[in-house]
């Protein structure tokens, strides 16, 4: 007895000194931590990570631990499927964050939604993700990233509306992201009675885009609209020096990807895109908090986040999840989802304070007067028009 007495009173002590939490509150994180979109999942995955030890240092949520169960989904579609089952059936989390990959996300998220578990998309930025499901009585799938019908308008604004550009070329890798991405232009354009003299797609790992190119310089273009990831986009404004075919590229935000940035180099400068999260000194303190929190933590190479929007969303989602369960009560997936569509109190983010961002016929919490333009100019991103520099409240 007196054996068993001890290993009592040392476990007692052992919970005691870790916090004494009530329960876990076990939530996935999904994302491609390896291959070409590793610095959107990794950069996510260490926005989690760190908002979730915030939120567990303060005590956590009603009591209770957050413990992330974290995956590899190599931002491949049949990957991410079992993980999907995997978190839902064995590790029975309460709600996933993460989905870097459009694809990856509309082949995955259907299991979230027959099991009634929440599940945020604070990366991926497919037009289609929130709508995937219309005809459900009740939607869990949320999002706090800038939908692609919102980045696509942005784009064609900044092209033929602010700058005159009207004989335009789209290049599009050739995923969901890449093709959707493509049509969502293709309608903004619209707007302004553009058609684009030239189409061109190509496909993940492809080194070289001078067919491409060429057939957008002999079509005469006089910008370059893009919608890919960072290893691809760096080939492109690569490709176009070494054509000694100078026009500016604007596409969506992953041109502020590291991927992109320090491939591509000088002749990167001058990329321009739309960001909801800009690392930048000219900030305010809440941001210049996360980004020195976030640099002590992760001590990512040059001081330099590798994919600053992914991380600040990632940050966020937790922040907007724990708010909901707190406010719940509980971790049932019906309950998180009726707290979610009704927050009571915002939430201060570092993208901007989510003030009701949900409702049970809009799960977007990113609407287009979030979102701001970048540009790369010496191997960082910055605003484009500085007055952008302080975020707005939702």
């Amino acid at each position: 007895m007196n054996i068993r007495r001890h290993i009592f009173a040392v476990a007692a002590a052992t919970l005691f000194a870790t916090g004494a939490y009530a329960a876990d509150i076990k939530v996935g994180v999904t994302g491609p931590y390896t291959g070409g979109s590793s610095s959107m999942g990794v950069s996510m995955r260490d926005g989690v990570r760190l908002a979730a030890k915030e939120i567990n240092a303060a005590g956590g949520v009603n009591g209770n631990k957050i413990v992330l169960v974290e995956r590899d989904d190599e931002a491949k579609n049949e990957r991410g499927v079992q993980i999907a089952q995997e978190l839902i059936n064995n590790e029975k989390v309460v709600a996933t964050l993460g989905f870097i990959n459009t694809g990856v996300s509309l082949a995955s998220q259907r299991f979230y939604q027959d099991a009634k578990i929440p599940v945020f998309n604070n990366v991926a930025t497919g037009s289609l993700i929130t709508h995937q499901f219309p005809n459900a009585a009740e939607n869990y799938i949320f999002r706090n990233a800038a939908a692609d019908n919102i980045q696509a308008p942005m784009i064609a604004k900044e092209a033929v509306e602010k700058r005159g550009l009207k004989k335009v070329a789209i290049l599009a890798d050739s995923t969901n992201y890449g093709q959707l991405g493509r049509e969502d232009l293709e309608k903004a354009l619209k707007t302004y009675g553009v058609t684009p003299v030239a189409e061109e797609k190509f496909n993940l790992g492809d080194v070289d885009m001078t067919s491409q190119l060429l057939k957008a310089k002999n079509a005469g273009a006089d910008v370059v609209l893009t919608y890919a990831i960072g290893p691809e986009l760096a080939q492109i404004a690569n490709g176009m020096a070494k054509l000694g075919w100078k026009k500016p590229m604007i596409g969506s935000w992953t041109l502020s990807m590291a991927s992109f940035i320090d491939t591509a180099g000088k002749n990167g400068d001058g990329a321009t895109m739309p960001e909801t999260f800009i690392q930048s000194p000219a900030t305010t303190p809440k941001r210049k908090a996360f980004v020195d929190a976030y640099l002590k933590e992760f001590k990512p190479k040059n001081g330099v986040i590798a994919s600053p929007v992914s991380a600040a969303q990632g940050y966020d989602s937790v922040y907007l999840l724990a708010a909901a369960i707190k406010q719940a009560n509980s971790t049932e997936g019906p309950k998180i989802l009726a707290a979610l569509q009704g927050l009571n109190a915002p939430v201060d983010g570092v993208v901007m304070t989510y003030n009701k961002p949900f409702s049970a016929t809009d799960h977007e919490a990113i609407k287009a007067k979030d979102v701001v333009m970048g540009v790369v100019e010496g191997g960082r991103v910055q605003f484009l028009n500085a007055e952008d520099a302080t975020p707005k409240k939702k």
